[in-house]
């Protein structure tokens, strides 16, 4: 498999705080991957370091060939890289239908495309379809997530950053948007995924780092790591 992105030894501070303290991994074409860890160990910033909307100390973030380290945002989305942040931020006083086009707007393909990617999106979460004219701000937290995942699919990308898609969702919708997570993928989307559900993520994915204070302090294969004694008594309890 072809390497979609790679990040080299990335520092992220805040101030004085070492977030992040020189971390590298990569991520092929069509694969899931995963970081877990602790709260404050660092994935959401690296995350958003990625995705510019954090600046990295130091360290190179590199997306499909092209050094997009100190790129600016919109700019990385037009390369195809799009996240969904952690906590939705859906815009709650827009339509559905609203949000998501907020998410193509960066394109500047044919309405006719466009117009593909909103029945693909209302394919896979028909529940949007069913509420396009609702205030996203009235959605329940499944929906907004779903919106959230809706909306940044619509920029097209080519992988797609998850930020703890299932915070805050009972165990019956975190099993729908990882079914979703999935279906996603098949079509040929990359995914890196921040999860503190590390059980969910470890079963779907396919490679996972494990991140603890701003170090990765274990990574290889999802199943293998499942069974590591470590991993399962940190983040698996058991």
């Amino acid at each position: 498999m072809a390497e979609i992105l790679r990040v080299q030894d990335l520092k992220v501070n805040y101030g004085a705080i070492k977030a992040v303290k020189g971390i590298s991994f990569t991520v092929n074409e069509g694969e899931i991957v995963t970081l877990i860890g602790a709260n404050g160990a660092g994935k959401t910033t690296t995350l958003h370091a990625i995705s510019a909307l954090e600046k990295a100390t130091e360290g190179t973030v590199t997306f499909c060939g092209t050094d997009i380290t100190h790129m600016e945002a919109h700019k990385i989305i037009r390369l195809g890289l799009a996240q969904v942040p952690e906590g939705r931020r859906v815009f709650a006083g827009l339509t559905v239908q609203q949000n998501l086009e907020m998410g193509a707007y960066t394109r500047v393909d044919s309405a006719a495309e466009i117009q593909k990617d909103y029945d693909k999106v209302f394919d896979w979460l028909p529940r949007l379809k069913e509420r396009r004219r609702q205030m996203a701000g009235t959605l329940s937290g499944g929906e907004q997530q779903m919106l959230a995942i809706g909306r940044a699919l619509m920029s097209k990308p080519k992988m797609l950053l998850l930020d703890e898609p299932s915070m805050g969702l009972s165990p019956l919708l975190v099993k729908e948007i990882f079914h979703i997570i999935q279906e996603v993928n098949k079509s040929g989307v990359t995914v890196l995924l921040v999860e503190q559900n590390a059980k969910m993520a470890l079963e779907i994915a396919n490679r996972a780092y494990v991140l603890e204070t701003g170090l990765i302090k274990m990574q290889g294969d999802s199943k293998e790591l499942a069974n590591n004694i470590e991993v399962r008594k940190a983040y698996l309890g058991c």
